[in-house]
């Protein structure tokens, strides 16, 4: 995303679509998509903040990596239930996108988590989901009006 913002010699516009708050384990995350008009390209961006103690830490998602975390989750969601019956000392499992996000989950005595990694550096960028299904919807409701938006 930090590329598409900051090219020069065209004007960059942007637009906020405000999506429903993602329920996490500590109050909400605040979700939208963000429309990028640079000269004539156009690129959508799911974008998940967390306010934190001294800042507040946001993930931008691009379109197509967006379909790709979509498939890691239910790839996940499956690996998990069998992961935690392993009952391992500890055990995690996560997908990366190019630019850092990270959604996974671990097990630790004989619980799983489920987190997302919002920014690669910094401290205060997990966020902790306590049910999977939480993620899933939130990620599919961003496709869902990325398309309606392009359809525009």
């Amino acid at each position: 995303m930090d590329a598409f913002a900051s090219k020069t010699g065209v004007i960059v516009k942007y637009i906020d679509f405000s999506l429903p708050n993602l329920k996490v384990t500590y109050g909400a995350a605040e979700t939208k998509i963000r429309k990028f008009i640079s000269g004539k390209d156009v690129e959508y961006f799911y974008q998940i903040s967390k306010e934190g103690k001294y800042d507040t830490k946001t993930a931008s998602i691009a379109y197509e990596d967006l379909l790709e975390v979509i498939k890691a989750i239910s790839s996940l969601k499956y690996e998990s239930a069998t992961d935690k019956a392993l009952n391992p000392n500890y055990l995690e499992n996560k997908f990366v996108t190019d630019d850092g996000f990270k959604l996974g989950y671990y097990v630790s005595k004989g619980k799983l988590a489920w987190y997302l990694v919002l920014t690669k550096y910094g401290s205060g960028n997990t966020i902790f989901i306590n049910d999977v299904s939480e993620i899933e919807a939130a990620f599919n409701a961003a496709k869902q009006k990325i398309e309606e938006l392009k359809q525009q």
